[in-house]
């Protein structure tokens, strides 16, 4: 794939270079849907599509196009990274795509999470595998791959590509990349975080993937490696399909966070946490802008159901029915739909889809166990 230049000790890319195979152990279930269909679905992933053609070309021309998200192991997974991100996978795999989770547990530690303990890194990373299966994530498509044990499958082959990107890429460009890590530019970093955007870039075609699948905040190292794909000249540049993020649920907030549990739901939380976070969530009437509660009804309820039923008292008009999010949208910018009404009808839909993840942390031995050593754990940030 690739070779030293003897005269100047660089390193030069095939190119006509195509992604690895990685050895996923498992025959892929192709989609029946027509191409439209597929298209439309991948696209409904994506609050952003770098580029539309380059995606519809992928679905025209490969049998299995290949997605990856990278995820840290870094505490308890809340409901945007737990139903949005099996909503997004079952999407793309019943398009016919493979979908390749990193579990990047080295980068987890280069991150200090976890204390930087990497068996606790280990064990939040199966955690995070039992909530997605027991969300309903569709799995007969999906593979999960360790960093720490890929990498180390073909050293040469990754160490060689994070030297070239490192070589190709200046500091301030890098530097620009730490926000993935949810760091800012001008925040004091250790030396290995800096290495963290030249291996994330360079997990992308270690993969072989075909397309980012990851948030919107991921966007500035998806965009390095299109840079770097036209540098070393190879034929496609991955496609970059980056989900929006969920509000966290205090004014201002742009993404639930660890590391404020009042900002987030997560995923094994009672029905009494669910209750009390949405009903305290900033939700003014008649305002659309930076609105959690219907941020969350665009991007995970009507995502999931064709209708939503908003049950209120007969006094107050009795129960309304939408078959759209824009239908909702519009009857709470006119008042007609009031956050006291709005608010409960959230909490018992997202009470209904995440009882089968507590059911089954609460059944399940080994799951279980798995959350007890969790809950057990410092989160660091």
């Amino acid at each position: 794939m690739a070779r030293i230049d003897p005269r100047n000790g660089g390193i030069i890319w095939a190119q006509d270079e195509k992604p690895r195979d990685v050895n996923l152990s498992f025959n892929p279930v192709p989609s029946t849907l027509p191409i439209e269909e597929r298209l439309r679905r991948c696209l409904s992933v994506g609050q952003e599509c770098i580029q539309p053609e380059e995606l519809e070309w992928l679905l025209r021309n490969k049998s299995f196009p290949v997605c990856y998200d990278g995820f840290e192991p870094s505490g308890k997974i809340h409901i945007a990274q737990g139903i949005l991100k099996a909503t997004n996978v079952n999407k793309l795999t019943s398009s016919g795509c493979i979908f390749i989770f990193w579990v990047a547990d080295w980068f987890a530690l280069l991150n200090n999470k976890m204390g930087g303990d990497l068996e606790k890194i280990q064990t939040t990373g199966r955690y995070l595998i039992e909530t997605w299966k027991a969300a309903g994530m569709d799995m007969r498509n999906v593979k999960f791959l360790w960093t720490s044990e890929e990498i180390n499958k073909k050293p040469n082959e990754y160490w060689l590509r994070v030297m070239d990107i490192a070589r190709k890429t200046t500091f301030d460009r890098i530097k620009r990349c730490c926000t993935i890590m949810g760091r800012k530019e001008t925040e004091s970093m250790e030396a290995a975080q800096v290495l963290y955007p030249c291996m994330q870039c360079a997990d992308i075609f270690f993969l072989g993937a075909d397309i980012c699948q990851l948030g919107m905040d991921q966007r500035k190292v998806n965009m390095l490696a299109r840079e770097y794909s036209e540098s070393i000249k190879v034929a496609r540049k991955p496609v970059i399909l980056s989900h929006g993020m969920i509000m966290g649920l205090k004014e201002g907030q742009e993404k639930q966070s660890k590391s404020l549990p009042d900002s987030a739901i997560f995923m094994q939380d009672s029905a009494e946490d669910v209750n009390r976070k949405i009903l305290a969530a900033y939700c003014p009437p008649g305002v659309v802008e930076g609105n959690p509660v219907l941020n969350m009804m665009k991007t995970m309820i009507f995502e999931q159901f064709d209708k939503v039923v908003v049950e209120r008292e007969e006094k107050n008009g009795g129960n309304v029915v939408y078959s759209s999010y824009e239908q909702l949208e519009q009857d709470f910018v006119d008042k007609r739909l009031h956050p006291g009404d709005l608010k409960p009808t959230l909490v018992r839909i997202l009470n209904e889809m995440m009882q089968p993840v507590r059911d089954h942390f609460q059944n399940d031995p080994y799951a279980r166990e798995l959350l007890r050593k969790v809950n057990s754990y410092t989160i660091t940030r």
